[in-house]
């Protein structure tokens, strides 16, 4: 079943993305010389989220699926552990604001965003670098199984679905893929975000993530492990290259990590053991 209004057609609309970029004057030079021409050009813009009337961070995004990035942020900061901990949210995108009532605070003031060193699961080499990413952030123990030729199959379908990366070359994308077929697709200019927008349409619509797959066209940095983790999905597919702290919390949170995803080959950097080598093997 496909649960995003972009899936049957392979990449984002143009309509859809228009709310992302602008066209702009610009000066083109190549061999020719120099000419004036047009260029499309991805938007920023800011969104300032307040829960239950307290501001509690801003965030730097594409102004598109503004409801799911903060639903999904609000999720893996430990605001929003339950579908019924969310009673409102209200978006209002001219203005940059985002207003959340939930029915119980989980975290607070004293925990939200406050530096937090301490051994990840019990291990000395990795740590996490947020109170909440220590408090949520539980081992996954799915026991999926994805074909080495389907890992390469969702690598090259989150290429061709980049269509704001191919108009503007500003944007990460990331997607929800089970058995092959990607569910959900997004795009921002933050590698965060697009996470962040998934996670919040899950957490919305009630779907569930043990037996999916992420596929990110980003560097694997520690932050999107923990994202990733928080989620519960069990495999991480990158066209990028990974960190090696990404690896280590990677290893200790039983994630599985391909790395540099491209044509034909992949790098597996942790919890090879979920990718199966056999062509036709069970996924």
């Amino acid at each position: 079943m496909k649960l995003d209004e972009n899936a049957d057609n392979g990449s984002q609309t143009p309509a859809l993305a228009g709310a992302a970029v602008i066209r702009r004057r610009i000066t083109r030079i190549d061999e020719a010389g120099a000419a004036d021409d047009e260029d499309f050009v991805v938007r920023e813009a800011a969104l300032t989220v307040n829960v239950n009337d307290r501001e509690l961070a801003t965030l730097v995004c594409s102004p598109m699926d503004l409801k799911y990035m903060t639903v999904g942020f609000l999720c893996a900061e430990g605001v929003l552990l339950q579908r019924d901990d969310l009673e409102q949210i209200t978006i209002d995108e001219e203005q940059g604001m985002a207003w959340v009532t939930t029915r119980r605070d989980h975290l607070g003031e004293k925990v939200f965003l406050k530096r937090y060193i301490t051994p990840c699961c019990g291990r000395a080499r990795a740590s996490f670098y947020f109170a909440a990413d220590a408090m949520l952030c539980k081992p996954v123990t799915a026991l999926l199984q994805v074909p080495l030729a389907t890992v390469l199959s969702l690598a090259e379908q989150l290429q061709d679905r980049s269509y704001l990366f191919r108009r503007t070359g500003g944007v990460h994308g990331a997607a929800l893929a089970k058995d092959g077929e990607i569910l959900i697709f997004r795009e921002d200019i933050g590698r965060h975000n697009t996470l962040d927008k998934i996670y919040g349409q899950c957490f919305l619509e009630e779907i569930p993530r043990d037996d999916k797959v992420i596929v990110f066209s980003g560097r694997v940095s520690s932050e999107i492990v923990l994202k990733v983790a928080k989620m519960g999905v069990p495999v991480l597919i990158s066209r990028s290259a990974p960190t090696d702290l990404a690896l280590q919390l990677a290893d200790d949170l039983g994630v599985t990590v391909a790395g540099f995803a491209r044509g034909n080959r992949c790098n597996l950097y942790a919890h090879p053991e979920r990718i199966v080598m056999k062509a036709g093997a069970a996924r």
